[in-house]
């Protein structure tokens, strides 16, 4: 897995961490609109939705049910690994 992937993966991690784009982008040392691109080209590449943005929180989409959790997952991962 290249640099890029491990970085923008850390993003994600600390983005639904925090619940904000800008506490994470402080945290990372980033500005707030660099972390909003990094994570819409994460999306982008992945083909996946991965964060849910209201104009006061950010958090990872919720899944509808137990039994749909596979199909996502694995898609993601798929994704993930072909890049």
């Amino acid at each position: 897995m290249s640099r890029a992937n491990l970085n923008d993966l850390q993003a994600f991690v600390v983005i639904t961490r925090e619940g904000s784009f800008t506490r994470a982008a402080a945290q990372l040392g980033v500005s707030q609109s660099a972390l909003s691109h990094t994570m819409r080209a994460l999306e982008t590449r992945l083909g996946v939705r991965l964060l849910t943005r209201t104009t006061r929180s950010v958090s990872p989409p919720r899944l509808l049910s137990a039994s749909s959790r596979p199909a996502p997952c694995q898609s993601l991962k798929r994704a993930w690994l072909s890049h």
